[in-house]
């Protein structure tokens, strides 16, 4: 059996994924600092759940012996997080990153994916951002997740196969929820609110599908590596303003929820100016990747866990906001 160690296992991203990865027949270990805890992770034998921090390379060098595939997804993530402190975001999305690599390298690992972000484009008026598009850092945390990119293309090898994957803004259920995602923010105010607030609106703003995003993780575990060794790939779907994805989820919720509509929409300043318009083209050519679900799925199904009442207190949980999270938790 293939172990795979998976940093930030215990987020938003990873409660979906290590369960596929499961499926799938594999080992894993769930390497996270567990700020929001490890209630949305299964029971399971084949699951080993390590509370650490990617800035200590010791423990991370213990959790990843053994193991032949590494996801790196864990960061201080969101763009609009100008009010953190600029050191945490340096020394958890950068400066532990080239030791994490080396730690990987000397433990055997043979694969190594990192989960970059396609806000390294920053502002773009160019009509397909492809992958060789130059990166305009608008935040700290844009800026960290690029810088990284390098880093790990200077360790490829044909023994160490290293591949990059910037996705859209994710969207979609999980048990570890986030609502300081574009499209879940609005289906929240949607929902209990019955007014959908725009931050601006002409942004473009691409976005992809929890479900697909995931589930290319585990495709590239078992990718042939000449396909993805030293590449970065875009990983997105559909390219909106904020302005039409707010309809497309006001369409939504009053449909299933009849009750509430009409729901309105208001638009106000935003002092997050990201804008731009991903091409996923090589990642469809390469690899033959195309996601299976769209925006108005991921409505559906946050609409669904509403009514099952999995959110409670979704308007005022801290815990759902990775930024106040970390700031409520004092985090150096």
């Amino acid at each position: 059996m293939k172990t795979v160690l998976v940093t930030g296992g215990a987020g938003y991203k990873g409660c979906i994924l290590v369960p596929k990865l499961l499926d799938a027949g594999y080992a894993v270990v769930v390497y996270d600092l567990m700020l929001f805890g490890s209630d949305g992770l299964p029971s399971h034998p084949n699951l080993k759940v390590v509370a650490g921090d990617i800035r200590d390379t010791e423990a991370y060098s213990r959790a990843v012996a053994g193991c032949e595939y590494v996801i790196h997804m864990a960061c201080i993530s969101n763009d609009p997080s100008f009010d953190l402190d600029p050191e945490l975001s340096r020394t958890i999305n950068y400066e532990c990153f080239e030791p994490m690599v080396l730690a990987s390298k000397a433990a055997g690992v043979k694969r190594y994916i990192y989960v970059s972000t396609s806000s390294v484009y920053g502002v773009s008026d160019a009509p397909e951002v492809t992958e060789e598009h130059p990166f305009v850092p608008l935040t700290d945390y844009n800026k960290y997740k690029g810088l990284c990119e390098p880093v790990l293309l200077r360790h490829q090898t044909p023994e160490f196969t290293t591949v990059i994957i910037r996705p859209a803004t994710v969207c979609g259920y999980s048990p570890r929820m986030r609502f300081d995602l574009t499209v879940n923010i609005l289906t929240n105010h949607a929902v209990n609110k019955g007014l959908i607030t725009v931050f601006g609106g002409g942004q473009k703003r691409p976005n992809v599908h929890i479900e697909d995003i995931t589930d290319l993780y585990v495709e590239l575990l078992e990718t042939p590596a000449g396909l993805i060794a030293g590449e970065a790939f875009n990983a997105g779907y559909e390219n909106h303003t904020v302005a039409q994805l707010a309809e497309f989820v006001r369409t939504v919720v009053e449909e299933e929820f009849p009750d509430r509509a009409p729901i309105g929409v208001q638009t106000t300043a935003s002092n997050d100016n990201r804008s731009y318009h991903v091409s996923s083209r090589k990642i469809a050519e390469r690899l033959g990747w195309k996601p299976k679900r769209n925006i108005e799925d991921a409505v559906r199904d946050l609409c669904r866990a509403f009514k099952e009442g999995k959110f409670p207190d979704s308007m005022t949980n801290d815990t759902y906001v990775n930024v106040r999270t970390v700031k409520n938790l004092a985090l150096t």
